[in-house]
């Protein structure tokens, strides 16, 4: 039986998911009727991020929770068809998953959309600097200045924090081994229903966390090394990616 206060707090994360992936999707509308700017830009801050973190994703016990943080968190992936799935499901799944998983996909939409506002204000910003014609021009120059226009620092800093809650959210359920068997059950299923999406986030987030056996190291190098490079932009640094070096340690 289901504790009150946990059906409560079941319900009210429902309502947060149900706001952020309706708000989500307007933004990728609206970013889709922009032509490929989002993609664009996605696909620069993609290249940014392995450039930041090759000794993560070429770690044995790191590799696999960097290309998941990589793919499905950071990266350029457009999460529309998971969340669909999440918004057809949303009251089974908050009725029947415990509410620790409930809360991670909490996280996990509210990162999403949060990145979609982040992008939408970044890509305004760099055709505001760099024209409004032709394709969208990126390099380091141009998105520090950006991003600094964009003056989001209390918003930047919620995404490096969802981040690590995320992280921190998948690395306790993977530590419980019946959740983890019956994530892994459920693939076929899943398929089966149209749930492939929302199946693959579960099942490889679970793995990848399992995997690590303890995810402490890793989420701080990440939170160390975003803080280092947030900080270098907003400061104006003139090379502010290379404060992922400085603060790799």
């Amino acid at each position: 039986m289901v504790a009150p206060f946990q059906s409560r707090e079941k319900a009210s994360i429902a309502v947060a998911i149900r706001s952020d992936l309706a708000r989500a999707k307007g933004l990728r509308a609206a970013g889709r009727r922009a032509g490929d700017d989002r993609l664009r830009l996605r696909e620069w801050q993609a290249a940014r991020l392995k450039h930041t973190y090759p000794d993560l994703l070429a770690s044995a016990r790191y590799g696999r929770a960097a290309r998941f943080f990589l793919d499905e968190l950071y990266g350029p992936k457009d999460f529309a068809e998971r969340d669909d799935e999440v918004a057809r499901i949303l009251p089974s799944m908050t009725r029947l998953l415990p509410v620790g998983a409930v809360r991670t996909f909490g996280l996990a939409v509210e990162l999403d959309c949060l990145s979609e506002q982040l992008d939408a204000a970044l890509v305004a910003a760099l055709r505001a600097g760099g024209g409004a014609d032709g394709a969208l021009r990126i390099d380091e120059r141009r998105y520090a200045d950006a991003y600094r226009r964009c003056a989001n620092r209390t918003e930047r800093e919620r995404q490096i924090q969802l981040v690590r809650q995320i992280g921190e959210a998948l690395d306790a359920l993977a530590r419980k081994p019946l959740i983890a068997r019956a994530v892994e059950m459920m693939r076929r299923p899943a398929e089966l229903a149209g749930l492939a999406e929302l199946h693959a986030f579960l099942e490889g987030g679970f793995a990848a966390f399992r995997q690590m056996q303890g995810a402490a190291e890793f989420l701080d190098t990440i939170e160390r090394r975003e803080r280092g490079i947030m900080d270098q932009l907003f400061a104006g640094d003139a090379d502010p990616f290379a404060a992922a070096g400085r603060n790799s340690r």
